[in-house]
């Protein structure tokens, strides 16, 4: 029998000094029953179900942001004026009462009606689904995970971090519908968040609204707070860690660099070869926790995630007790790719 010949993958130019070569397990036609576990049909189904409601729930919580705040009529000296408010309290003046004006009043107050009907009506979909994701153990995500990606999401802010590390094996797990079976190599205690400064401005401007990154988390678990020894770091009563990374400074980026004006909050970590991460193909998944809860995690695609992991792994100061673990994560993913995932396969 002649022995089938692997397909390659050409790393790219930020990982190319590695010399460790990039290649996807055969697995045609072949179920690797030791790496991984397929949900059952009734889970899938849940799950492809509960997906799609999250999904539209997604949509109509955008569709909801746009009618945001309010309008009304002043009356002022005799005229009245269609005035706009805002989330913030601010006020904008749209003009007297004119045909024009109440025509605008009466689209806005048709949409924003309709708009929030919409999403009380798949929120509490998304609810019974949730409850269903439970009792069919649709998800093994931690449930902190989970709640800490929602965070970021209704403060705004979600855009501004990709989760990269041990976590981002929830997601390419769940996209592929099983289970890695490994449990040494999904074990971790901290979920790495990647920040992107190269939207720092608008991250500056939104960040007020919310204080500090650490008084956000602080609504997930009131115990978050930050290490004194390791500034980039917020660890719960629990052990459980939240690190904040970033690329090398370059480009003007600020260093060093701390989150807020909040003197308790994160300082940033440099990371090296983040850029690699910053520029790697994205990867979204809705990801479903142990509760039933769901989220979408938004990280790096699995295939960049597997060559990042071997180029990790050969790092002189990379901890000797993970090598291994590198190495195990990225052997997975690439299997998962081939026989889960080829559309990923580059």
């Amino acid at each position: 029998m002649v022995r089938p010949r692997f397909p390659s993958f050409k790393p790219s130019n930020s990982l190319t000094n590695n010399k460790v070569p990039y290649k996807i397990r055969y697995m045609k036609n072949i179920r690797n029953t030791l790496d991984f576990i397929e949900l059952d049909d009734s889970a899938k189904r849940q799950y492809i179900d509960a997906r799609t409601i999250f999904q539209a729930e997604e949509a109509a919580r955008q569709a909801a942001k746009e009618v945001r705040g309010g309008m009304y009529w002043r009356r002022t000296r005799g005229t009245e004026y269609l005035i706009r408010t805002s989330t913030s309290n601010s006020q904008k003046c749209l003009g007297a009462r004119t045909p024009e004006t109440e025509a605008i009043y009466s689209r806005f107050v048709e949409r924003k009606t309709a708009a929030e009907a919409r999403l009380f009506s798949l929120h509490q979909a998304l609810i019974r689904n949730q409850k269903l994701n439970r009792v069919l153990h649709v998800g093994r995500v931690p449930v902190i995970v989970v709640e800490i990606l929602n965070r970021l999401l209704v403060a705004g802010l979600a855009e501004h971090f990709t989760v990269v590390g041990t976590h981002a094996l929830y997601g390419f797990e769940t996209a592929a519908g099983v289970r890695i079976a490994d449990s040494s190599a999904m074990e971790t205690r901290d979920v790495d968040l990647l920040w992107d400064t190269r939207k720092r401005v608008q991250f500056v401007t939104q960040m007020p609204d919310h204080g500090s990154m650490v008084k956000l988390l602080q609504k997930v678990d009131p115990s978050f707070v930050v290490r004194q020894d390791q500034r980039y770091t917020a660890t719960n009563n629990d052990g459980f860690e939240v690190d904040i990374l970033r690329r090398e400074a370059k480009e003007g980026d600020p260093h060093p660099c701390r989150l807020s004006d909040d003197e308790d909050d994160f300082w940033v970590v440099q990371a090296r070869n983040a850029d690699f991460l910053l520029n790697a193909p994205k990867f979204s998944s809705v990801i479903v926790a142990t509760s039933g809860q769901m989220a979408r995690m938004n990280t790096i695609s699995p295939v960049a995630f597997a060559e990042f992991k071997r180029w990790l792994a050969v790092q002189p100061e990379r901890d000797p007790l993970k090598r291994s673990r590198d190495l195990r994560q990225a052997e997975l993913v690439d299997a998962l790719v081939a026989e889960y995932l080829p559309q990923f396969s580059g």
